[in-house]
């Protein structure tokens, strides 16, 4: 199917076309105007429909840009007086007239007249909205969304010094790549202790996180914040029992893969014991692998990647730099991690990583551009509600490009045997993800069915959890702090509550996508692609079944797709 990109920006009907929200009062008699609307036939309704999806896409794009701008430098205080502006001023006033349009919506006694595709979804989620909001959550949730921000301030900062040079601790990790033990060592402990150095402040600030998290759900008449997740992210497809039959698969089928491969890599680095700055460097003593040197380089070897995919692809991302829409340099006070954030008017997304030179910036940029795919083939869908998906949909977007792109990796290396070095080490970190998505996952659910637990009990269960799903190689002797608070680098703990299992339903997806891929491309690709497009139209079980793969959490699909994924790097080991 031949595919093109609309690259102008929909006319609005609601808002003037030179409108700029400066402040609440600016922006309210829009709000007013659409709530005063009676609807009194189904064109009416549609109609309310199309004008709420452009005030909101309006809104949502001019939070985006506050927070990309504040993410790409968060010393400054004026962004961040903005973003805040928004939280503190914008967001509270707006939700009480979402819920009362919601309540519109719903009680117009025309909705069984909309068609199933897309409305049924779009009504679905109204519905619960409805039912899981309560107007007293509104300050609380003012203060979470400014007390999230605060992590990003306190790990944003953080710099070691290494050969006389100041790093960011992304910088600094393409050090744990090194032959050199000791330097890698080194680098390993002073990243640690510079995150130990705030362990307290992050301790605090999740205290006050998870106290209040807690309150939003007792206020909706929820026994504790797990449940009320469930609820309000709209979790129909699947129930925290799926979790945890999702938590003993790993145990039991994941598990023993990352043991075998940690005993080997003990084994070839000829090491009495394996510590967690032996885990990245290559064992069998090779330089590390350096796919590009700038962050530019990078960009223009991924549009190269995407156009031997597919040109369409290629094109997506062609229009993104023309809308300068990439920040992709690690730096001094820029917020850590990566992220595609869409832009729903415009349509065409963002892209913010932290790019140090490694072959994890090389995936990360594969990663978001699949997002920025799925972001750019939806961005036309009618309506907001139809364009927003489900992070299990999103992610499936983005870790499928990763291995889809995998037969094109040899854009990033001159060397074939380096390219092959890099699949593999991409391939083993998938074996990785999925233990750590068990881990993360497992600690929120206990986190959150314990709220009013102590310092220490956290302590002991997050060790007793990681240590469910970790590799019993790796000697974490002398090092038991560290291990203890290594949960504080993921930043989804603090920022995105409950949002991590939708990484590991994905990766599974992912895995499925690509074995149709290796047996049949075109078709597999064309199944992916015409998933994304369908947005949030259809069920999660029907976007996943129209990729062409299942949805399944059981034992026996996961160790299926183990089985597949070990070949694939048996296969390539012997090549």
């Amino acid at each position: 199917m031949s595919r093109t990109i609309r690259v102008t920006a929909p006319k609005r009907n609601l808002l003037p076309s030179d409108f700029e929200l400066s402040t609440w009062e600016s922006i309210l008699p829009y709000f007013e105007q659409l709530s005063a609307v009676k609807i009194e036939s189904l064109k009416d309704l549609e109609q309310f429909c199309l004008n709420r999806s452009e005030l909101e896409s309006y809104l949502s794009e001019n939070f985006a840009w506050r927070y990309i701008k504040m993410s790409c430098d968060n010393q400054n205080e004026s962004l961040q007086k903005s973003y805040q502006q928004f939280v503190n001023d914008i967001m509270p006033h707006a939700s009480i007239y979402e819920d009362a349009w919601n309540k519109k919506v719903v009680e117009s006694g025309f909705t069984e007249q909309l068609p199933a595709h897309g409305y049924g979804i779009m009504l679905r989620g109204m519905k619960k909205a409805i039912e899981v909001f309560r107007e007293e959550n509104i300050p609380i949730y003012t203060e979470l969304s400014n007390l999230s921000t605060e992590y990003g301030a306190l790990t944003g900062g953080l710099m070691v010094e290494i050969d006389g040079q100041e790093k960011t601790l992304q910088q600094a990790n393409a050090y744990l790549e090194s032959t050199d033990r000791q330097k890698r060592q080194e680098v390993y402990l002073q990243i640690a202790n510079k995150r130990l150095s705030i362990k307290n402040d992050l301790n605090e600030l999740f205290n006050k996180l998870i106290e209040r998290r807690h309150q939003v759900a007792l206020n909706a008449g929820f026994q504790n914040f797990r449940d009320y997740s469930f609820a309000s992210m709209g979790r129909f497809d699947y129930s925290p029992a799926d979790c945890f039959e999702f938590h003993e698969a790993v145990a039991q089928t994941v598990v023993p893969m990352i043991n075998q491969q940690a005993a080997k890599r003990k084994e070839v680095l000829k090491l009495d014991a394996l510590k967690p700055w032996d885990k990245a460097v290559d064992p069998w003593g090779r330089k590390p692998l350096v796919p590009f040197k700038t962050a530019d380089e990078l960009l223009q070897k991924t549009i190269q990647v995407f156009d031997e995919l597919d040109p369409f692809l290629g094109n997506c991302l062609k229009e993104m730099v023309k809308l300068n829409r990439f920040d992709l340099d690690s730096r001094k006070g820029k917020n850590p991690g990566g992220y595609n954030y869409p832009l729903e008017e415009s349509g065409f997304p963002f892209i913010f990583m932290n790019a140090a030179g490694q072959v994890r910036d090389m995936v990360t940029l594969l990663h978001e551009g699949g997002h920025a795919v799925h972001s750019i083939v939806t961005k036309d869908l009618a309506l907001n509600s139809f364009r927003n998906v489900p992070s299990e949909v999103a992610e499936l977007a983005s870790m499928s490009m990763e291995l889809l792109t995998i037969d094109h990796w040899d854009i990033y290396f001159t060397n074939p045997e380096e390219a092959k070095r890099a699949k593999i080490k991409h391939l083993e970190d998938i074996l990785e993800t999925l233990p750590w998505v068990a881990t993360i996952d497992a600690f929120q659910h206990w986190i959150y069915e314990n709220p009013s637990h102590s310092q220490a009990q956290r302590d002991a269960a997050w060790l007793e959890i990681s240590g469910k799903f970790s590799d019993s190689m790796t000697d974490w002797s002398d090092l038991s702090e560290i291990k203890t608070n290594i949960w504080q680098k993921q930043l989804h703990l603090f920022e995105v509550p409950f949002y991590y299992i939708e990484y590991a339903i994905a990766q599974l997806g992912a895995l499925a996508v690509w074995r149709n891929y290796c047996q049949n491309p075109k078709q597999a690709l064309e199944q992916y692609l015409q998933a994304l497009e369908l947005g949030y139209t259809e069920p999660m079980k029907t976007i996943y079944a129209t990729a062409g793969i299942e949805f399944s959490f059981s034992k026996d699909y996961i160790a299926e797709l183990m089985s597949f994924l070990a070949e694939k790097i048996k296969n390539l080991e012997e090549s």
